[in-house]
């Protein structure tokens, strides 16, 4: 059986992204797409490396008949998910993959994205989408919220390494690398070419970016008290990639071989050989993560370095992953590009 697809917000990078993924799924079609301002025009002429496809034109949400969808990707802007979702069918699966339902309690969203959450009930309902950790519940949920590119790429380092309790929880530093986008497509003075060509810079420095919320909440389930990690992300000047380079306390073969064990089954996480390190090239336009582990030359201290895509694996591609498993199809489905190199 054939599932029938929605796309809202398709005019944007991780919407494209979608498009270019479920191209190549043996069950799935894509019945209507949607975008804002590009309501009306095909999506070969907003996306030009689509045009050999045979898609909808693009519309308004209003104008989508959902009586004959299995299943909705909600690719829309933060604080506007949720509108657009409480008033979906309840019949209609949902992949969201903005914040609006990352976070389970009601204050930390607030605090972090400084409104209060306009759908309690459906944030009640909502499970964490980082596949590898929540697949049995996901399997069974109506709406999966995505999680946070830059989130994802530091939880695929860290989360074994808590689980197994093999490293100091007081002492995590993440220091991230994002590629430009992450910051998605609309026009920002600070990503114009001139403004960000040739250098790179930190931002969100000191604990104020918004995926910190997602590290708090799922470090400190894992570790069944609270984990606070210091984090800071740098914007630099590629289209594409997350590296995380994370520094613990800890023993290196603890720490790999912890890695080792728990993704040895995963399809999706590849953890390199000892002392070998990842890069972004060498993921760009998959839904795979590599994963390393070196000993620093100061006993005691460990470094893991975590590359993913985030439209991929950070985003669209995790989204298809758990769009897989709601429906009941092989999770891989769709999934298993080789990475574009060089």
């Amino acid at each position: 059986m054939t599932h029938k697809i929605a796309i809202l917000g398709a005019s944007g990078y991780t919407g494209a992204e979608l498009v270019r993924l479920i191209a190549t799924h043996p069950l799935m079609e894509i019945v209507a797409m949607s975008a804002d301002r590009k309501a009306g025009l095909e999506m070969g002429a907003v996306f030009p490396h689509l045009r050999h496809l045979k898609l909808p034109t693009l519309v308004k949400i209003e104008e989508i008949d959902f009586s004959g969808v299995d299943l909705v990707f909600c690719a829309l802007p933060h604080a506007t998910s949720q509108a657009v979702i409480k008033e979906l069918p309840k019949t209609v699966k949902i992949v969201d993959l903005s914040a609006d339902f990352r976070l389970r309690d009601p204050a930390e969203y607030e605090k972090w994205y400084g409104k209060p959450h306009a759908a309690l009930d459906l944030q009640k309902e909502a499970v964490y989408g980082l596949t590898e950790f929540y697949r049995d519940e996901i399997k069974g949920a109506r709406l999966v919220a995505g999680t946070g590119c830059n989130a994802a790429t530091g939880q695929y380092a860290l989360r074994p390494l808590i689980d197994a309790g093999v490293i100091d929880l007081d002492d995590i530093l993440i220091d991230l690398k994002a590629a430009v986008s992450g910051a998605g497509r609309s026009l920002k003075e600070n990503l114009l070419h001139a403004e960000l060509s040739e250098g790179y810079h930190a931002y969100a420095v000191g604990g104020t970016h918004r995926h910190l919320g997602e590290f708090d909440q799922e470090f400190s389930k894992a570790a069944g008290k609270p984990v606070h990690v210091q984090f800071t992300p740098h914007l630099v000047p590629a289209n594409r990639g997350i590296l995380a380079t994370v520094y613990v306390r800890g023993d290196a073969a603890a720490v790999y071989d912890a890695l080792a064990k728990r993704y040895v089954d995963e399809t999706f996480v590849e953890v390199l050989p000892m002392g070998e390190h990842p890069s972004t090239k060498h993921v760009r336009g998959s839904n795979f993560v590599h994963i390393g582990v070196v000993a620093d030359r100061l006993p005691g201290r460990v470094i893991v370095i975590a590359a993913l895509d985030n439209l991929s694996k950070g985003s669209s591609g995790q989204a298809l992953q758990n769009a897989n498993l709601m429906l009941g199809e092989e999770e891989t489905a769709g999934l298993m590009l080789a990475p574009v190199f060089p």
